[in-house]
């Protein structure tokens, strides 16, 4: 019996294989670095060891730290998580070494699935369909378009799409340095690339004793730099017929490599135009087999009623499955809520969240009835989000008897959620939710791209939102002013005893600028005002009232309402000329750390053209001349950490200069 578990992981994770130590008795032991100190999951651990420094390398990386954690601690097993070393033989091995029981499957099957150039060539051998490896070195313009892949690791780092062979030997490079920063491994292949395939998975369970369940298809077709943002289960894709062929090609693979806990097959399917009669709906083709619990693993228990971490440790213990898993019920659909900008090339984001709150949460990290909304969220109030890590905050999961419920369930719960601090993906996610598209089943891995990331990015607050908005953030902020007053504190916001001009604020709206007038109290821009408190503002416009909360924070109001979630920046009356940055600046819009340079100083650019790379969070991310120009400041140097809002480069035009 497993008496004590250490999570050798942080965040989302750590928490909810916590939540299911708790509910079976076992003790639960965490891990943290520097920059993790203050994260939940080590506040909900029983016991929490420290890892020095803050960069994954450092710390979540180190078998040998985390082995010797669990031996300080008196964990006697290990649970992964997801990403960092998941899916690594070695860590696996050192773990039983050790005396401590690893609650994974065996290190001879990670291996074979860690290679996904080795894993497909068994496949193959296996009767499950694949597409062909290519070599880099000897792809033709007819293979094209190619996918450059990393063989180890996942998660969409080490993957670069060529649609020209002049491209293909920097993808490869970048591809293979991404791929040794995420995994330790820089090895890559090739393989050709389906525009408009559906990523569709089968959850797979193993006992020691040979029973191997399919327990059901996932769909996460929906994904940003071939990371998944949406999965829902089952697919809207598969049919009877596809699914038994589906699971059957799982079981293969499984039982191939002597599978044993939880794991994910992962295929790529190619919808037929008009199948015939007992046909498939679609051909379907080997990807990987994460031989781990998968970040989508919510929606299977939700529609399953199964505790897939509790039964990932019964294996672990040695207890036996039944013959046949229980059938699924209804439908489940999960979003990963990121800090990140989809607006602007998926930037991530850091810093301080002030406010997560998600409206009509009925669990967090567990099962719940026949419909519900579950919550699994690696950070509260408070939360700092850094530059270390993935910058996922948390998985909302909403279930029904249908999914049409379900999208509607989980796309209000997110308009309505209290985000404040960071710029999110949420507006993003609630229009895919909405999407006629997207509600008519019709999704695939180009969804984003065929639809337009300008539109599904559209923030839900219009320009009279805004507006409105503007006006509550105001109207807070003198009542709250006027709340403080140590003289008169009850007289309403901007009276005056005798008839005056209006009281005027100014906000920036991204890069817009709103002015608002309000005056005494009662009228507020064009609306009656019914309430207003530093928190609460009630406005009448015309006949219909609004109801708006605010969160006043330093240099930024935050405002909530039915009409969608406004974020203002307060324009100071005065401004120092001092601070303004010369014209052609580039600017970190993240913390990060300067991985390549391609200009010197004086050489001449055009617009597009690449300046240099960032690292942060785990990804590159490429700063580009704005305009046609010449390099005239170079401020940084390779490997130096930036801040957000630091200067890179000035890019003046030619004339100019």
């Amino acid at each position: 019996m497993i008496d004590n578990v250490l999570v050798a992981n942080r965040g989302e994770i750590a928490r909810r294989v916590f939540r299911t130590c708790s509910a079976l008795g076992i003790a639960r032991t965490a891990v943290f670095s520097d920059a993790d100190a203050g994260s939940p999951h080590v506040a909900e651990a029983d016991a929490a060891v420290r890892l020095p420094g803050n960069t994954p390398s450092e710390t979540y990386l180190r078998a040998d730290l985390l082995v010797a954690a669990a031996r300080s601690a008196g964990a006697d097993a290990v649970h992964p998580g997801y990403g960092f070393l998941s899916e690594n033989a070695g860590f696996a091995r050192a773990v039983i070494d050790a005396g401590l029981t690893w609650i994974g499957p065996p290190p001879s099957a990670i291996e074979t699935m860690g290679s996904k150039v080795e894993s497909k060539r068994l496949m193959d051998a296996a009767g499950v369909p694949v597409l062909s490896e290519l070599d880099p070195s000897a792809v033709t313009e007819d293979d094209l378009p190619v996918l450059v892949k990393a063989s180890a690791g996942g998660g969409g780092r080490g993957m670069r799409i060529v649609r020209s062979l002049d491209e293909l030997a920097d993808a490869v490079r970048s591809a293979s340095a991404e791929a040794a920063s995420a995994f330790g491994d820089p090895t890559v292949f090739c393989e050709r690339y389906l525009e408009t395939g559906r990523h569709i998975e089968v959850q797979v369970l193993a006992d020691t004793h040979g029973t191997v369940w399919a327990l059901g298809e996932r769909e996460c077709s929906i994904q940003r730099r071939h990371q998944k943002v949406v999965e829902e289960a089952p697919s809207p894709l598969v049919d009877d017929a596809m699914r038994a062929e589906l699971f059957d090609a799982a079981r293969k693979a499984a039982k191939a490599i002597d599978y044993v806990g939880a794991g994910t097959v992962e295929f790529l399917a190619v919808p037929r135009g008009t199948p015939a009669p007992g046909e498939t709906t679609a051909d379907f083709y080997f990807l990987e087999m994460n031989t781990r619990l998968q970040v989508e693993h919510p929606v299977t228990e939700c529609v399953t009623g199964l505790d897939l971490v509790a039964l990932q440790i019964r294996i672990a213990e040695g207890e036996r499955l039944p013959a046949e898993p229980p059938p699924s019920r209804g439908h489940a659909i999960e979003i990963r809520l990121y800090a990140e900008d989809p607006a602007a090339g998926w930037q991530p984001q850091s810093g301080t969240l002030h406010r997560f709150e998600i409206p009509g949460v009925d669990t967090e990290f567990a099962l719940g009835g026949e419909a519900g909304l579950r919550l699994d969220a690696g950070v509260v109030d408070g939360s700092v989000v850094g530059v270390h890590y993935d910058p996922m905050l948390a998985k909302v999961i909403a279930w029904a008897p249908t999914r049409a419920e379900a999208a509607r369930r989980l796309a209000r719960a997110l308009a309505g959620a209290r985000i404040h601090g960071l710029r999110t993906n949420r507006d993003l996610l609630v229009n895919v939710l909405r999407h006629e598209e997207f509600l008519a089943g019709h999704t695939d891995t180009a969804f984003l791209d065929r639809h337009g990331l300008d539109v599904l990015s559209r923030p839900l607050a219009d320009a009279a939102a805004v507006r409105l908005s503007a006006t509550a953030a105001a109207l807070a902020e003198a009542a709250a002013n006027r709340a403080s007053a140590r003289t008169l504190g009850r007289l309403p916001a901007g009276w005056r005893n005798v008839t005056s001009a209006p009281l005027r604020r100014r906000y920036l709206a991204g890069a817009t600028e709103v002015e608002v007038e309000y005056r005494a109290g009662l009228r507020a821009d064009g609306a009656d005002v019914v309430e207003a408190t530093p928190e609460r503002v009630v406005l009448d416009v015309d006949g219909v009232r609004r109801v708006f909360t605010v969160g006043r924070y330093p240099g930024l109001v935050c405002v909530d309402s039915a009409l969608g979630a406004v974020d203002l920046v307060p324009v100071p009356r005065f401004t120092d000329p001092e601070a303004a940055l010369a014209a052609g600046s580039l600017v970190a819009p993240m913390p990060g750390t300067v991985l390549r340079i391609a200009v010197a100083l004086g050489d001449t650019v055009s617009a597009g053209d690449p300046l240099l790379w960032l690292e942060a969070m785990k990804m590159e991310h490429r700063i580009t001349a704005p305009a046609d120009g010449v390099v005239t400041d170079l401020p940084v140097s390779v490997g130096q950490q930036v801040e957000p809002g630091a200067v890179l480069a000035v890019v003046t035009p030619e004339e100019q200069a």
